[in-house]
């Protein structure tokens, strides 16, 4: 996403059929790069797997309508887990998702690419494929994606040349990585059987400033080169972080396959989610986009699907309410007024910033207010809205061949107050009029007659008397001529949800919102019949069978020949779903919280689907063939229903009996985190700061030696630095300035007496601070020990920047009436730096206090001679204490229950920091005097569901009087019986001594 709307935020704080698909003939092959065939040659197809023209993508050789969600396996760090995601991205009626890899994960150590376990990226893919889904890859190297360095790893601050430019030392930098990750993904490209795409080989390259050459078409195209080199065959897309047009294809040197820009149109700021700004919505989209690149689809690889919260900002459910329903119907429906068929929603499902690879402008969580919770759970409105939207593109093929025109606030209503954008069947007479308010964030109600042009003339609607409304942050697609199956749709006011072809005849679902009136007209001589409801008007005019009726809860029945029209206010819409069938066709279930997926065996119709309550469900268009029913794989009784032909039945919930564990009740035990500032500490085994020159190119050095966390291998999580020196009786005060981020903080202490700290603000990242030192004994030796709260480095979205250089850590100090020479430096972090010891976890998991050296944050650590102590007692001086416990669960099997650990804020602003360890992985930093987040989210497969777990937590006190948690509770979300299936514990190596440890 961009960085300019992040600093705003910052500062206010294949392969199925689950495309839409029409048969066509495409105009655009993929250029012959270096002289090389035709890219994508499969010799038993009888097309390239993926070509385009000016309307759309073809897939095997039809269209297809991609609609996306943004997904990030590394931030959900389960493999077992990312099918249940993609069904439930599948169950929206989306096809597509789209996928940053963070380069900072894999290649913690320049020269050793690590892609395994969690990090592993073939389960991903085979998840894909197992749920119809295709992908989008987005390896970077720079993925910005609110991760820290914007995915660049940090030791990255000590190669000469500029990020992100034709330096040979940074090209170089990223040729390991960019070949290795590209053979990973081009094995799954859709030429191989696989569901990979498109492939995205740089990110928001957009913006640069002197002395860097900007845009640099010799450095795109040395980009393109690598990836095409690591066996990238797929079409190459970029995301201009606005429409400038930048590597769009025929610029020359540099241009990728197809052209694309992201839009973010309403922003970040989620304090007053009612607030949409009044420039956000974009008028000119396909007029740009014909400007810019108009042989190729209207494509946006970001579009804005939630927000995200900064240190010190709003919770989170906050911006789920921003850009939420509402602003999905008007938002998302602009840019099918501008003709797009590549659109990816960023975020679908956000995900968790586990393990400090978050960016230094946010939290722990990535939820983002996405459709999808951090949590797995599909309870946000926007989730269902996201759903009607998208299965009815995927049941409107001729929208992908449809040519948008000038929008107007006069030819087509009767009322100003509204804009509508015909969007016009060009090889099809199916037509698109998308009706919004002219002023978009308008909260007014409107009412409206329509004009539309159709195969019957040009008509004014209604027909049969009445107005339409529109009600405020909405907007609607109203439809004509549209093709339902051989049928056609004349016209219809009500949006469309869906539209199958069964055995039994074809049926049409309409929806409108809470008491709209509506009309639609059926092309059809046949006598209508009401089978089901009340207060549908049917009236037959020159062949067309028009239908007028007030949305209700109670939904109503038509019978049109061999049509059924099933007609719903928009809150039943949400309770239906249309699984997919092998053979290409599907079912309607109308259910509850989730269907997933359909499939046939013998004379059985196979359900699978979850469920959070007593959930009475109806089957519609099951086949032929079909005489019995399973849910999950158990049997169900259903009954026919002799009007419609559907299937009735039953799905019982009872809420289970889940123990969940009382944290204050756990045997905690504690020790000292924090054993550096004693004056008996040894520290002789620790790195030394005796660089005394940096190949930092970002900021000179102003110290003897260079004390930059990055020139010796320390990047995230805690630093601690110990300064030696031997007094002479005339020192006064020391004053340091360091860096490390937004929300960070430091302590100090001189021979074991508090000096004070640095509680931290929310964006501030750099701080001088002074230290009085009191009367020094001559000749004595002492030792300065500061720890400090390192927050991740800045993201390079300025080319020629060079941002992500910019160090952590002490940055300068003035030792009032001495030299600064007269103080040697140690220093430490995660131990072993960028030779970090826990391959399983990550090069980030791990900082630098002494028990995330030990290793004490892992499974059962050596407690004995430990005291038994709880966090909530915590400790009466400044310092860190680290607590760890037994967590035993017992969640019955066969049930989705999410879990976090719930924080408990002090009611006065008490200055501490916590990190929560779970099974050794890190899923937790709470800031109580920052906040916002209380609440951290931790998936089965890091829990152990059915065993036991070992907790881990340090407390840093930053007030002389100490700190303790006001509260720590496991907090249980309701139960969902699951057709998931098992999860399966990632790897989580237990504590075993590390001989290196200091």
């Amino acid at each position: 996403m961009k960085i300019s709307t992040l600093v705003t935020a910052a500062c206010v704080a294949f392969q199925g059929t689950a495309a839409a698909v029409v048969s066509g003939k495409p105009s655009t092959f993929i250029r012959d790069y270096d002289k090389r065939d035709l890219l994508q040659d499969v010799v038993s197809l009888p097309f390239k797997p993926v070509t385009w023209d000016e309307h759309s993508l073809f897939i095997h050789g039809k269209r297809a309508m991609i609609f996306s969600g943004e997904v990030h396996p590394w931030r959900l760090p389960v493999p077992s887990l990312w099918l249940d995601l993609f069904e439930k991205i599948k169950a929206l009626g989306y096809n597509t998702v789209s996928f940053y890899v963070d380069w900072n994960l894999l290649e913690g150590k320049q020269g050793e690419f690590r892609a395994d376990g969690v990090f592993a990226y073939e389960p991903f893919f085979e998840a894909a494929t197992k749920a119809g889904i295709w992908l989008i890859a987005r390896p970077g190297p720079y993925i910005n994606a609110e991760v820290a360095a914007g995915g660049l790893p940090g030791w990255l601050q000590r190669i000469k040349g500029m990020i992100r430019t034709n330096a040979d030392d940074y090209m170089e930098a990223t040729e390991l990585y960019v070949a290795s990750i590209g053979a990973i993904i081009a094995k799954a490209q859709i030429t191989n059987g696989g569901p990979v795409i498109l492939y995205q080989p740089e990110n928001e390259y957009s913006g640069g400033i002197p002395p860097a050459v900007f845009p640099d078409a010799p450095y795109f195209q040395r980009v393109i080169d690598q990836v095409r080199k690591a066996g990238i065959v797929v079409p190459l897309i970029n995301n201009d972080a606005w429409s400038g047009g930048h590597n769009a294809p025929g610029t020359g040197l540099g241009e990728v396959d197809i052209y694309a820009h992201d839009n973010y149109p309403i922003g970040f700021d989620c304090s007053d989610p009612t607030v949409w700004p009044a420039d956000g919505l974009r008028t000119d989209q396909y007029s740009s986009r014909v400007e810019i690149s108009p042989n190729t689809p209207y494509t946006i690889p970001e579009f804005q699907g939630g927000a995200f919260s900064p240190w010190g900002g709003w919770p989170i459910d906050k911006c789920a309410e921003l850009v939420n329903q509402e602003a999905e119907r008007v938002l998302y429906k602009n840019n099918y007024a501008a003709g797009i068929s590549i659109m990816n929603l960023y975020m679908t499902y956000g995900g968790l910033n586990w393990g400090n690879l978050g960016h230094y402008g946010g939290f722990s969580t990535y939820d983002y207010g996405a459709a999808i919770k951090a949590d797995r759970t599909i309870t946000r409105e926007k989730y269902s809205e996201a759903k009607l939207q998208a299965q009815f593109l995927k049941a409107s093929p001729d929208y992908l061949t449809a040519v948008p025109t000038n929008l107007s606030t006069t030819l087509y209503t009767d009322n100003v107050n509204l804009a509508v954008t015909p969007v016009i069947g060009s090889e099809t007479p199916s037509s698109f009029y998308i009706v919004r308010h002219n002023i978009y964030n308008s909260t007014e109600t409107t009412t409206y007659r329509l004009n539309i042009a159709t195969s019957a003339g040009k008509l004014t609607v209604p027909r049969l008397g009445g107005k339409l409304t529109l009600n405020g942050r909405d907007s609607k697609v109203h439809v004509t001529d549209y093709n339902v199956g051989g049928t056609t749709l004349l016209y219809s006011t009500a949006e469309v949800f869906t539209w199958k072809k069964f055995d039994s005849g074809k049926v049409l679902i309409l929806y409108g919102g809470p008491e709209e009136l509506h009309e639609a007209s059926i092309v059809s001589t046949a006598k209508p019949t009401i089978i089901e409801g009340k207060g549908v008007t049917t009236k037959s005019i020159d062949g067309n069978v028009v239908l007028q009726w007030k949305t209700s809860a109670s939904r109503s029945i038509v019978k049109i020949g061999d049509l059924s029209v099933y007609i719903l206010d928009r809150n039943s819409a949400y309770n239906y779903w249309v699984p997919d069938l092998a053979n290409g066709s599907a079912v309607i279930v109308k259910a509850g919280y989730l269907v997933r997926t359909a499939a046939t065996k013998g004379n059985t119709l196979q359900l699978t689907g979850d469920f959070n309550a007593t959930t009475p469900f109806e089957v519609i268009g099951a086949p032929k063939s079909a005489k019995k029913l399973t849910i999950n794989g158990q049997p169900v009784a259903i009954e026919t229903s002799k009007s419609t032909g559907s299937w009735h039945g039953l799905v019982k919930y009872q809420r289970p009996f889940i123990n969940i564990p009382d944290l204050e009740r756990l045997q905690w035990k504690s020790t000292d985190a924090l054993p550096e500032i004693q004056t008996s500490y040894d520290d002789s085994a620790w790195p030394s700061a005796d660089k005394k020159t940096s190949t930092n190119t970002y900021r000179n050095l102003t110290t003897p030696t260079s004390l930059y966390s990055s020139d010796y291998g320390f990047h995230y999580g805690y630093l601690i630095y110990r300064g030696h020196f031997v007094a002479t009786g005339q020192e006064t005060t020391i004053t340091i300035y360091t860096q490390g981020r937004n929300a960070y903080g430091t302590s100090a202490w001189l021979n074991g007496v508090d000096l004070g700290s640095n509680a931290g603000d929310a964006i501030v990242g750099d701080t001088n601070s002074t230290y009085t030192l009191g009367k020094l004994s001559k000749g004595k030796k002492y030792v300065l020990t500061m720890l400090m709260d390192n927050m991740g480095y800045d993201g390079n979205w300025v080319i020629g920047s060079d941002s992500m250089k910019n160090p952590n850590g002490i940055l300068h100090y003035e030792f009032a009436g001495r030299k600064q020479s007269d103080i040697t430096w140690k220093l430490t972090g995660n131990l072993g730096g960028e030779d970090y010891v826990d391959k399983t976890r990550g090069p980030l998991n791990e900082g630098g206090l002494f028990p995330e050296r030990q290793g004490w944050h892992q499974q059962k650590p050596p407690t004995n001679g430990w005291k038994a102590s709880k966090p909530t007692t915590g400790i009466s001086k400044a310092g860190v204490a680290f607590y760890t416990a037994e967590l035993d669960l017992h969640i019955p099997k066969g049930w989705d229950v999410p879990l976090s650990f719930t924080f408990k804020k002090t009611k006065s602003n008490e200055k501490f920091r916590a990190q929560l360890y779970v099974n050794g992985y890190q899923f937790g930093k709470y800031i109580n005097n920052i906040g916002p987040q209380v609440d951290f989210s931790v998936p089965q497969g890091i829990l152990n569901y059915q065993g036991s777990n070992t907790v881990a937590l340090t407390l840093w006190a930053q007030q002389p009087s100490g700190a303790k948690l006001e509260g720590l509770s496991l907090t249980a979300g309701t139960p969902v019986l699951t057709a998931l299936e098992n999860v399966a514990l990632v790897p989580m190596p237990k504590y075993a001594k590390r001989a290196a440890a200091y």
